[in-house]
């Protein structure tokens, strides 16, 4: 299992480090045997392919040992998305992060959304990041607002938000920072320039290409639910192909082979 300070240098490479999320072992041993260095957990796309809704939905202990799964199957670093901590009070966050680093995760995104359209006060969140690093020392704290994902306030104050909130953020104990939601360039640019940590963002249809985020300062990009989201298209044309032709062309296209699939989790 790799030590978490591994996945703690990958934010300081010479490239962008470009995190992909997986949502089961299969699909974080597929990006590994891609050579991503690091795999992360999407929370939507792991929640979704248990049967349940992404927002804590999902209970702490199943999640909990799908990550174990996931960490026990891959060789590289794996970070979590853990939501809010799955709690509000500083005390029971600390629980849940202890809990989650005993499944060997290498670093984890701590998020303020208390509910839809709502985060929590600042000094509510300050707390809640500290419990979490006393919790877990070791491992990489990526703490997350979702100001713009969340479109919280009039547009034209979102940038003042976002910054008071990323640099309480960082005096906290944060390693990184992450804000969803952003893909203008000159936004971007704003927000690295006003923190010491690594920004990490979310790709989506209009982020710019990594040569130009790293031109920007960015340090690290994730995709979300995106990978997990396509593949359910691929899936629902491969449906739609059966029910409506009755053909089978889905099985000439590129795939992956049987034993490449059994081979890809014979560790696991």
């Amino acid at each position: 299992m790799p030590e978490p300070r591994v996945f703690h240098a990958l934010h300081a490479g010479p490239r962008v480090f470009v995190l992909p999320n997986a949502w089961d072992v299969i699909t974080a041993r597929l990006f590994e045997d891609a050579g991503f260095p690091a795999v992360a957990t999407s929370s939507a796309a792991l929640a979704n392919a248990l049967g349940y809704t992404d927002g804590r939905a999902l209970p702490l202990d199943l999640h909990l040992a799908t990550i174990a799964r996931i960490v026990r199957g891959a060789g590289v670093p794996i970070s979590a998305d853990f939501e809010n901590g799955y709690a509000d009070e500083p005390e029971a966050v600390a629980d849940a992060v202890a809990q989650l680093a005993a499944t060997g995760v290498a670093g984890f995104n701590l998020e303020d959304t208390k509910a839809p359209g709502e985060l929590y006060e600042v000094e509510e969140q300050v707390a809640r990041l500290k419990a979490a690093r006393d919790a877990a020392p070791s491992l990489f704290l990526n703490a997350r607002t979702d100001v713009f994902l969340e479109a919280i306030g009039p547009e034209e104050i979102r940038f003042a938000v976002a910054a008071k909130r990323l640099r309480a953020f960082v005096e906290a104990g944060a390693d990184g920072v992450f804000v969803p939601g952003v893909s203008d360039p000159d936004m971007i640019a704003r927000l690295v320039a006003v923190t010491t940590r690594p920004l990490n963002v979310l790709a989506g249809p209009a982020t710019p290409d990594v040569v130009t985020l790293a031109h920007l300062g960015v340090r690290r990009v994730s995709v979300g639910s995106w990978p997990m989201r396509r593949t359910l298209g691929v899936l629902r044309e491969i449906a739609h192909e059966l029910r409506d032709d009755g053909t089978f062309g889905f099985t000439r296209q590129p795939s992956v082979a049987y034993a490449d699939a059994n081979a890809l989790v014979a560790r696991g």
